[in-house]
């Protein structure tokens, strides 16, 4: 598990504010989305998490179901965010079990390193389909729920776009596009009392974010990098979801709450030490299509 009970302990929310609510989440058995879907839990919600791998999936729901006595959380594996109708049956199975939707977490992604000489125009595809396609579906398919329940949408992005970063050009235009797709639902569906809003995650520590992009760096050099001079941890994350599903942030939407110590001010990324010699090389090389 990511967070455990001794959450209760620490976070400045009432227990039980989510009673009778049922969260969705797309991604929940990843790191982010499952330390999202845990919070919510141990605060009193029912939840329901997608993905691909169903023993992977079904294994995380009946680890977070453990949480909380009489937790219910759905573990629906083989669904796919980039098949909307995928997505409409995972619905459908939620609210015949758990009885309706309140708050959608939009986490499903897909990302690897690589430079724009080798991405292929079918990795960028694969990579905006999940991550963009994916969200609008996810909404799509949740939409008469958020519409009878007055719901929030949270959809997880980063920071990546801010400023250019190399090896992520594919995740970086994908979120752009999300946060988009954020603000405009959030003035489009403001008149239902939908709210909208996204969560921007720095390198938050023991997830596949940070093994993939810290290259290398050691804990200390990293957080020599961050303002706030410490690694992001799973709980800062459970923390802004909370925050933002609660009434306490009833006036909040379309915004992106950037959860990374402000270390993206200094537009750094850890591949940057060794720029531009890596990127040069690489451009050099036989473009891949």
């Amino acid at each position: 598990m990511a967070i455990d009970k001794d959450f209760l302990a620490k976070t400045q929310f009432k227990k039980d504010i989510f009673k009778g609510k049922v969260v969705f989440v797309t991604g929940g058995a990843g790191s982010i989305c499952r330390v999202q879907t845990e919070a919510m839990v141990l605060l009193g919600a029912n939840a329901a998490i997608l993905g691909r791998n169903v023993a992977k999936t079904e294994t995380a729901a009946s680890e977070i179901s453990q949480l909380r006595p009489g937790a219910k959380v759905l573990g629906l594996g083989a669904t796919d965010v980039r098949d909307v109708h995928s997505i409409v049956k995972a619905v459908e199975r939620t609210v015949e079990e758990l009885g309706r939707i309140d708050y959608v977490i939009c986490g499903a992604a897909g990302n690897f390193i690589s430079d724009f000489n080798n991405l292929s125009a079918n990795a960028f595809k694969s990579v905006v389909s999940i991550d963009l396609l994916g969200s609008f579906n996810t909404v799509k398919a949740c939409y008469p729920q958020l519409v009878k329940n007055k719901g929030s949408i949270i959809f997880v992005s980063t920071t990546l776009h801010y400023v250019g970063v190399p090896f992520q050009l594919h995740v970086g235009a994908a979120k752009a596009g999300v946060d988009a797709l954020s603000n405009a639902l959030a003035v489009e569906l403001g008149p239902l009392g939908i709210r909208s809003n996204c969560i921007a995650p720095g390198l938050i520590q023991d997830t596949e974010g940070y093994d993939r992009l810290s290259a290398g760096k050691s804990l200390k050099e990293l957080t020599q990098r961050i303002p706030l001079q410490r690694p992001g941890f799973k709980e800062d994350i459970a923390n802004a979801t909370v925050f933002l599903f609660s009434d306490a942030a009833s006036y909040i939407s379309g915004d992106v709450m950037v959860v990374d110590g402000a270390a993206w001010h200094l537009g750094q990324s850890p591949i940057l030490d060794m720029y531009p010699e890596i990127v040069t090389k690489r451009l050099l090389a036989p473009p891949k299509l």
